[in-house]
């Protein structure tokens, strides 16, 4: 059965040094849990203006449900300019104030809130007061419903008080080993393994459950019913990273609502975020002969030598 997640956030177009692709933390993890089966309804705004038109037909032709998106005649739709390293990392510039700086909080979308299965929200939409004020009421009219909190600490898009009134909100923590570092140090949180992160952020925040991910080396997870799991990941011919950690973030949410083990939701999200990064476009279709490259489940002893390797060097030295 279908769950429904209400996902907030931003809208915006990626401009590459050869192309310009619709984009958006939100808008990649709406389009892959929808790929899934689910119902993900996506809370945004776009500008008036020709981005937004062709925004609002891709998000379309992606068959993600629009009409909680609203549209702004002030404020003109996002955009992010995307550079590369050597090794294929990203990098961005994010314009500020623009459309999805100033969603607002009305009826439907705080009906859809109080009734959908799950709440996704990050911290970028958060950088304004208005879509912060709007997110604030969402999660107020969630009540004890899952809420699932993907960071992205973006130059300039967030502070420590943002930070700590998400983490006060949300059920379910994802972010990635270099962001791990970040919340460490803020929140002095310990600096060691990765499992010892998990453990204090479980404790500190009321977790039901946290997930580090950790690129090619898969992911590292954490309940409070006491399960820790690593699982590791996938070395595939790398194209861009854009949009793979959405793409865990969906695979993980999606097994985890349908209450699938914590191996598995790390394991779902894993195949999801390497597919990902060997295709141009974090909301290109997955095409499905890449499966045939994935070798099977990994055994029990390769998990262990795996975490053993991995797991127990300090988060300082990851980063």
């Amino acid at each position: 059965m279908e769950k429904t997640v209400l996902v907030f956030g931003e809208i915006l177009w990626d401009i590459f040094p050869d192309r310009t692709v619709l984009g958006g933390a939100p808008l990649n993890f709406a389009y892959r849990l929808h790929s899934l089966g689910d119902r993900a309804c996506l809370a945004s705004r776009l500008g008036r203006d020709t981005l937004g038109e062709a925004a609002w037909e891709q998000v379309a032709a992606l068959g993600i449900p629009a009409s909680f998106i609203q549209w702004d005649t002030v404020h003109s739709t996002g955009t992010v300019r995307v550079t590369f390293d050597d090794s294929g990392r990203h990098d961005f510039v994010i314009l500020p104030d623009v459309a999805y700086d100033y969603i607002e909080a009305d009826g439907p979308l705080l009906e859809l809130a109080a009734t959908a299965d799950c709440l996704y929200f990050g911290t970028l939409a958060q950088r304004s007061e208005t879509s912060r004020q709007t997110l604030s009421r969402l999660l107020d009219a969630a009540g004890d419903r899952p809420k699932f909190l993907d960071i992205n600490l973006r130059k300039d898009c967030y502070t420590p008080d943002s930070i700590a009134r998400s983490l006060d909100y949300c059920s379910l923590l994802k972010l990635n080993a270099e962001e791990a570092v970040e919340i460490a140090r803020v929140f002095s949180l310990p600096h060691q393994a990765i499992p010892d992160f998990c453990a204090a952020a479980l404790d500190r925040w009321s977790l039901d459950g946290c997930v580090v991910t950790l690129g090619e080396q898969g992911a590292f997870a954490a309940s409070t019913n006491g399960q820790k799991v690593y699982v590791p990941g996938f070395r595939v011919a790398l194209v861009d990273t854009v949009g793979s950690g959405d793409a865990f973030a969906a695979g993980f949410l999606h097994q985890w609502l349908h209450g699938e083990p914590l191996e598995s939701c790390c394991w779902l999200g894993n195949i999801l975020g390497a597919l990902v990064s060997t295709q141009p476009g974090a909301t290109v279709p997955i095409e499905p002969t890449l499966l045939d490259s994935f070798e099977a489940t990994p055994t029990e002893r390769e998990i262990e030598e795996s975490l053993k390797e991995f797991c127990g060097v300090p988060l300082m030295e990851q980063g």
